[in-house]
């Protein structure tokens, strides 16, 4: 929603400034497919070129975290908090016999399937699991700090890998004026060789010339770097939710009182989703 508004408000200002300056759409729209092709064409083959396969198939798929938004709701942050103190008080009060069945096989788990957006996300899964993991092959040997480095670090992996698409997109965009110059000096040439025809013809050539140099700055300033600053925003924001879990097994692991161990993931949300301190308390009781 919000992208679209970008957009509209974007092009109406841009193209809306320039009819209302007495610009004519008919040279832009002629130029368009040709510029469009050129430069369109040139990027797409850029990003093949520099990228391998797996990576340009993610950024397509980052273009629907761009539209959307950040993927986890309110509610997804409460319920990240419950499944994993559910796990960890399971842990705490019964021991690693019990937990170890709902960390091997999560589908089966009672605990798992009661929040089926969090068993979607299949590394939500697996950073949690594993860490648990750790504890139930390893009782009471475990050092708090290492676990949380082992835990850091693969948080880190993921979002190096979820940031690829920030910096093919970053790429594009440092590129896309060159190649709008690139359009341009095509179009040159191609005026230079009918040099012979008359001023008003000559003059639409050269219009059409510089169409290019214009689709590559808006589309590298209007298009692509904001498209790479949004999607920045939107995995740092879905990342939170990993960070909810790893507060609180860390937390656990270092046998700090369960208050605090809700309090320490709670506040680790961004305010605009961070939950009230009575909804986890109340959430927490009626999950139990």
């Amino acid at each position: 929603m919000v992208f679209g508004v970008g957009l509209l408000i974007l092009f109406a200002m841009v193209f809306g400034g320039y009819i209302l300056a007495g610009g004519h759409m008919g040279p832009l729209l002629h130029s368009l497919p040709y510029e469009m092709m050129i430069i369109g064409g040139a990027a797409v083959g850029a990003l093949v070129i520099g990228n391998s396969v797996r990576a340009v198939k993610h950024l397509g798929g980052s273009f629907k975290k761009i539209l959307s938004g950040p993927r986890w709701k309110d509610e997804d942050y409460l319920n990240a908090i419950f499944v994993v103190s559910r796990l960890t008080k399971l842990l705490k009060n019964e021991g690693p016999v019990a937990l170890e069945s709902h960390v091997e096989n999560p589908q089966e788990s009672e605990i798992f399937r009661d929040y089926p957006r969090l068993m979607a996300d299949t590394f939500f899964i697996h950073f949690v699991t594993d860490a648990l993991r750790l504890q139930v092959i390893a009782p009471g040997g475990l050092d708090a700090f290492q676990v949380e480095e082992v835990m850091d670090n693969a948080l880190k992996t993921h979002l190096h890998h979820e940031d690829e698409t920030v910096h093919m997109l970053e790429s594009l965009a440092d590129g896309l004026p060159a190649l709008g110059i690139v359009a341009a000096v095509l179009g040159v040439i191609k005026t230079m060789g009918s040099i012979d025809q008359p001023p008003a013809v000559l003059g639409a050539m050269i219009g059409g010339a510089l169409v290019g140099t214009f689709l590559g700055v808006f589309l590298a300033y209007g298009i692509a770097s904001p498209c790479a600053s949004r999607l920045k925003q939107v995995l740092r924001e879905d990342a939170e939710i990993y960070h909810v879990a790893k507060q609180i097994i860390i937390a656990s692991l270092r046998n700090s009182p369960q208050a605090l161990v809700v309090e320490a993931a709670r506040t680790s949300i961004s305010p605009h989703n961070q939950p009230s301190f009575a909804a986890v308390f109340d959430g927490l009781r009626e999950a139990a």
